[in-house]
């Protein structure tokens, strides 16, 4: 990241909340969807990968609802 980005970002946190909302809707909205698409195919990619060289294990669904329940819950 860039010092110029840096500091666009510090200035933008100071901003209230509505016009943060407003300027990061601005920002997706300029997002060319093409991108967006190549992007999430990368990273499918990249998971699928992970997982079939055995970098990163899956985890069952019913696992993963009850971990989430167990956090819920707290």
């Amino acid at each position: 990241m860039t010092a110029a980005l840096r500091n666009i970002a510090d200035s933008v946190e100071q901003l209230p909340a509505k016009e943060r909302v407003y300027l990061a809707e601005r920002l997706l909205a300029s997002l060319d969807d093409a991108d967006l698409e190549r992007e999430w195919a990368d990273e499918s990619i990249r998971r699928r990968d992970e997982v079939r060289s055995g970098k990163v294990k899956t985890v069952p669904s019913a696992e993963v609802y009850r971990r989430i329940e167990r956090l819920l819950a707290k």
